[in-house]
């Protein structure tokens, strides 16, 4: 998982730049596609979650369309950039740490 800052977007829509990131970074494992990036473009005020194919399950666009609403965009508003960033990456680990520990087989 990497959390990344940018001042600026060049013009690029987000959804690319996120992805072209990730690739260009390497960020997850190649086999299993499981990488996470939260970008922040804080001056052109956008943000985003973009999760590899590998990670689909367990952190569906839904889901974090629901933590950039509920615990990164409010924090955002009230001019919290930290504690955005820092609900939005709880939130996720939560998830990821939940959802994995579902599928470790039982003892």
């Amino acid at each position: 998982m990497v959390i990344a800052t940018v001042p600026t977007l060049g013009g690029q829509d987000i959804a690319e730049f996120t992805t072209d990131l990730a690739n260009s970074w390497g960020i997850g494992r190649k086999d299993y596609d499981d990488g996470v990036v939260l970008l922040i473009a804080p001056n052109e005020q956008k943000a985003r979650i973009a999760v590899g194919l590998g990670l689909e399950r367990e952190l569906t666009d839904a889901l974090c369309q629901q933590i950039m609403d509920e615990k990164i965009i409010p924090q955002f508003r009230d001019g919290d950039l930290a504690g955005g960033i820092d609900a939005g990456a709880d939130a996720i680990i939560f998830r990821l740490n939940r959802g994995l520990s579902s599928h470790s087989p039982q003892s």
